[in-house]
């Protein structure tokens, strides 16, 4: 049958999975940049969602990927699919803002960990309590003590240092009594980001702070242990060279994340960025067709024709209804001849979305060699 969709403004496309309780937004303004998600947001509006989070006391798991991530995620899928499961995911790296821009999407601006803390901080801005959980022997104390001596917005109204235990280890019942006992409203993780990740997604069921993300260098930045970058630094794009300077043992991570880097670039855009060709006038694109049928094995949805950005809200609609399909779910791309960017990402979340709640998808990538998806 071919199905015509009553459309849902973007803010309601939000499913929930009855069993498992994962919920995912499809209303999200997401890109895909190097197989990742990331919010198209500035530090404004990153700001604003953690505020409105306290407000309301709503879980969010906010990410901040940056080129170690992406190198990190071609490895470890769990570590990737951490990234798609958090309600926010920011893009904390210059040489990944370049990335997004060569392949034609609009990224407003960088936006750290670190500044967004700060911002948290400034004068004026209404309260906000934090948790630091992990950093190095006396870090998280001294962070503490510096953030509660300022006379800022910002208290800091407990800490724990973790130690250096397994993830396992790390979440016993003593410990998230105590965070959930401060009354936070952002835990503050540090333990490396594959470990702080996979220690967020183990224990995020069982804390009751609004905001939970993993900033790793924040504890050391906010307590004086290691000197930040200058701002036109950041700027430039050479942070990580600065890092090297102050903590010369991750020259041989940054080479090696380096490497990787420039290959995914050159197999992945720098083809598609060296083909392109000016836009010019384009016709308008015919209405793509989107057919949902239904059998006792499983919901196929087929869509053909051009998916540009005009088509954005249909399929992330079309994601929003087939979240939660009980069956084998087969999404036929294979007559789409245009792909948008935001289009990928809904459809990469959808199959994070099943996969962590013990469902099948299928996606059979459009034949033109100009369309990349990125497969599980």
């Amino acid at each position: 049958m071919t199905t015509s969709l009553e459309l849902e403004p973007a803010a309601t496309l939000r499913s929930t999975h009855e069993a498992t309780g994962h919920t995912v937004d499809f209303g999200r303004n997401l890109c895909l940049v190097l197989g990742l998600p990331f919010d198209l947001i500035d530090l404004d509006g990153a700001v604003a969602r953690i505020r409105d989070a306290v407000s309301s006391r709503t879980r969010l798991f906010m990410s901040t990927p940056n080129t170690n991530f992406v190198v990190a995620a071609t490895r470890d899928s769990a570590f990737r699919d951490s990234v798609f499961h958090s309600d926010l995911s920011l893009m904390d790296g210059m040489p990944l803002v370049w990335v997004a821009r060569m392949m034609g999407i609009a990224v407003p601006e960088r936006v750290s960990g670190s500044d967004l803390f700060e911002a948290l901080r400034r004068e004026g801005a209404p309260p906000i309590s934090v948790y630091f959980f992990g950093g190095q022997p006396g870090a998280a104390a001294a962070a503490a003590a510096t953030i509660n001596a300022a006379a800022g917005p910002m208290r800091c109204v407990g800490f724990d240092e973790a130690g250096f235990g397994s993830v396992e280890q790390m979440s016993d019942q003593a410990t998230i009594e105590r965070i959930n006992a401060s009354g936070a409203d952002f835990l503050v993780v540090s333990l490396g980001a594959a470990k702080g990740q996979a220690w967020i997604e183990h224990n995020l069921s069982r804390l009751n702070t609004p905001v939970v993300s993993h900033l790793g260098a924040v504890v050391n930045f906010v307590a004086g242990t290691l000197k930040r970058a200058p701002k036109w630094v950041r700027r430039t794009g050479f942070e990580w060279l600065w890092r090297v300077k102050e903590e010369p043992h991750l020259w041989k991570r940054y080479f090696v994340d380096g490497c990787v880097f420039l290959r995914l670039l050159a197999w992945h855009v720098l083809p598609d960025f060296l083909s392109r060709r000016p836009s010019g006038h384009m016709p308008k694109p015919a209405q793509p067709v989107c057919r949902i049928s239904e059998s006792k094995t499983g919901v196929t949805v087929t869509v053909t024709g051009k998916l540009d950005p005009s088509q954005r809200q249909t399929l992330k609609h079309v994601c929003h209804i087939c979240a939660s399909a009980n069956r084998l779910l087969t999404i036929d791309l294979s007559a789409v001849t245009e792909l948008d960017n935001s289009c990928l990402a809904a459809l990469a979340l959808l199959q994070a979305h099943r996969k962590a709640c013990g469902m099948s998808v299928i996606v059979l990538a459009p034949t033109s060699s100009r369309i990349r998806f990125q497969k599980d």
